[in-house]
């Protein structure tokens, strides 16, 4: 998962926190913001602009999906490794990467980002 989160245009890891696993971010150093949350067992992604897309999610895999602790209520949710598809995973870091893109000001949106 770190080499997809990696591979994205203007992508970079980040360990804000001294985390035993990164976050990735897009966008330049200090202004740069959080697509994906990587841990041992699951990947943080904003799934949605709202709570409401968010929660199909948990809907869908109820057991391998739940709200982000602090930041869940603007959309994030925790997805699991095992019990969600693999396919499934990388379309979440997609539009997590997309959304997260899509808010930052255009002039700090990564050249090729939107052929992603």
């Amino acid at each position: 998962m770190a080499a997809y989160c990696s591979g994205k245009p203007g992508a970079w890891p980040d360990n804000p926190w001294e985390h035993d696993h990164p976050v990735f971010k897009v966008g330049p150093g200090e202004r740069g913001k959080i697509f994906a949350f990587l841990g041992g067992s699951s990947v943080g992604v904003k799934a949605g602009r709202s709570r409401d897309v968010a929660d199909e999610w948990l809907q869908r895999y109820p057991e391998a999906a739940s709200v982000m602790a602090y930041i869940g209520r603007s959309g994030w949710n925790d997805l699991a490794f095992a019990g969600i598809p693999d396919d499934e995973l990388l379309e979440a870091v997609d539009e997590s990467y997309r959304l997260v893109v899509e808010g930052l000001p255009k002039k700090l949106r990564p050249e090729g980002w939107d052929s992603v």
